[in-house]
């Protein structure tokens, strides 16, 4: 008995070992086998220029490839059947990098110092010509539509898919890396908001000894932002009289102002100081000139008139320094510019309009004239 067992314990001793050899001998086959497969790409990643379906996009694809790329390998990029327009893209709208240099690419075979781009379907191959490589954990770059400007401006871009979901690539260099990627197509979002308009408009009075647009007559009564008092004229001595103006508001496109009289300057007894020059209501900005003073003809008994400091853009006849047009019935445009404005730059949101009034010793006495003015501020949103 003794013997029968010892011999049994010995038995299973060199079972035991030969079970173990077997183990050690498949774990060693599996693991010599597992280091002889393809590596891994270590980074990979595509930065689409538009992710919304069916909307063309450019592809920059960056990987790094442990192995490599040696000469006449080369470099694959499986692209998915749903996204279309391969056929339209040639070497002019594919550029390929090594490390941020631009390499060389041609259509078809490549040679010694070029890497050649064919299509098969929807798969992009580069092939490495006999000076050509990836060297092992280069940073590869290919752009693939309109961002291509190497050797020739890209112009044709890949189509997205339809459908919104991600979509898996695949990228294989030389013979022993590869790896997958995904993309996600997705819907554009609207992103709304509302902004209230605005509009600030302001008319405040000048000071006396204001020089406006250049005219050699300063103001010589102190103006607000309801009266013009010229008080008493003078015969063949010009007055000045100012307003300053602000428009502040988001328009789009902009403003005008526009200025208009309800009459000639007035008096009860029916007496009138017509419109610059002599009573022909000028609309072309002009020198002053003081009335001519005609015993035969009243209307060039006096006169006045009116300049802007603002030169309005788009204006027929813009004013320029010390120049001036009849105030009217008819709207005249004072102010004015083609986007939004602060209320506070002049030539943008400021301007200051000056009117002039001369008379002759024929000019008729009267202590009441008067006329109103209307400043409209018209902003196009």
């Amino acid at each position: 008995m003794y013997v029968y067992r010892r011999q049994v314990a010995v038995e299973k001793g060199i079972a035991t070992l030969l079970a173990l050899a077997l183990v050690l001998w498949v774990m060693g086959t599996h693991m010599f086998m597992q280091a002889a497969e393809a590596a891994n790409l270590t980074y990979i990643k595509d930065t689409l220029s538009n992710s919304a379906p069916s909307e063309t996009s450019n592809h920059t694809i960056e990987f790094l490839s442990p192995t490599g790329v040696t000469a006449a390998q080369t470099i694959t990029v499986v692209i998915p059947s749903t996204f279309t327009g391969s056929s339209s893209v040639n070497e002019d709208d594919v550029d390929f990098e090594i490390n941020g240099t631009d390499e060389t690419v041609v259509d078809g075979a490549p040679g010694a110092a070029e890497w050649g781009l064919t299509w098969s379907g929807n798969t992009l191959t580069l092939t490495a010509g006999a000076s050509e490589s990836l060297a092992s954990n280069a940073t590869a770059t290919i752009k693939i539509g309109t961002n291509a400007d190497a050797g020739g401006a890209g112009a044709a871009q890949l189509t997205n898919p339809v459908a919104t979901t991600s979509y898996e690539f695949t990228v294989t260099a030389g013979t022993a890396d590869s790896g997958q990627y995904r993309v996600a197509i997705i819907d554009d979002v609207l992103v709304t908001a509302n902004v209230n308009t605005t509009l600030v408009f302001t008319i405040t009075g000048t000071t006396t000894a204001v020089t406006v647009n250049g005219s050699p007559t300063t103001t010589s009564e102190i103006s607000t932002s309801e009266t013009l008092p010229f008080s008493t004229l003078s015969p063949n001595v010009s007055k000045v009289l100012a307003q300053h103006l602000s428009v502040q508001t988001n328009a789009r496109n902009g403003y005008i102002v526009t200025v208009e009289q309800s009459q000639n300057l007035q008096s009860s007894t029916g007496a009138d100081i017509d419109g610059f020059s002599n009573g022909t209501y000028i609309t072309t900005p002009a020198a002053w000139s003081a009335p001519t003073n005609l015993i035969s003809d009243e209307n060039t008994w006096g006169h006045w008139g009116l300049t802007s400091t603002d030169y309005v853009t788009g204006r027929a006849s813009e004013f320029s320094s010390n120049t001036w047009v009849a105030a009217s019935t008819s709207p005249i445009i004072v102010m004015g510019h083609t986007g939004p404005s602060d209320g506070a730059t002049a030539g943008i949101g400021t301007a200051v309009v000056g009117y002039q009034a001369q008379i002759t010793a024929l000019q008729e006495a009267g202590d009441d004239y008067n006329t109103t003015l209307t400043y409209i501020a018209t902003p196009t949103f």
